[in-house]
């Protein structure tokens, strides 16, 4: 049974853990500063929200979400960041969180959920066309130095 809760202090190491994992698979390394600010804005719970799924009480997936207002409906929920650890997949771990996060944008009054993902993620891909539609916008971006 999948167990989804919202991220607690004990969970700092395994969090972070898998925040690497994500952040690795999109090729990603950032200094240790990124993730402590992240675990702060967490445990804050105001601006950004994690949440954790576990199975047989070992934490084994991890969600990062947030709210923000928008021009042209409700608030919406922006599902930043999805990871499920390699020994959990294919046994529902992020179908079940996105669920999750679906239920607290709801209890928010959102209007929708939405995420990306990179176009070549096929195995990712192919839960999110079960579960959401795709709407065919592309990402641009400008990067800011800090």
């Amino acid at each position: 049974m999948i167990v989804v809760r919202r991220v607690e202090p004990a969970d700092r190491a395994v969090w972070e853990e898998l925040f690497r994992d994500y952040l690795r698979f999109y090729q990603r390394v950032e200094p240790p500063a990124l993730y402590d600010r992240a675990w702060s804005e967490f445990m804050r719970d105001t601006r950004m929200h994690a949440l954790v799924a576990s199975i047989d009480n070992r934490v084994v997936g991890i969600a990062h979400y947030l709210f923000h207002v928008n021009t042209s409906a409700s608030d919406v929920c922006y599902l930043q960041d999805l990871f499920t650890a390699a020994e959990a997949r294919k046994r529902g771990v992020a179908g079940t969180l996105i669920a999750a996060v679906v239920e607290r944008a709801t209890t928010r009054g959102c209007s929708r959920v939405y995420w990306m993902t990179q176009e070549s993620n096929a195995v990712a891909r192919r839960l999110y066309d079960r579960v959401a539609e795709f709407r065919g916008y592309i990402r641009y971006q400008i990067q800011i130095d800090e």
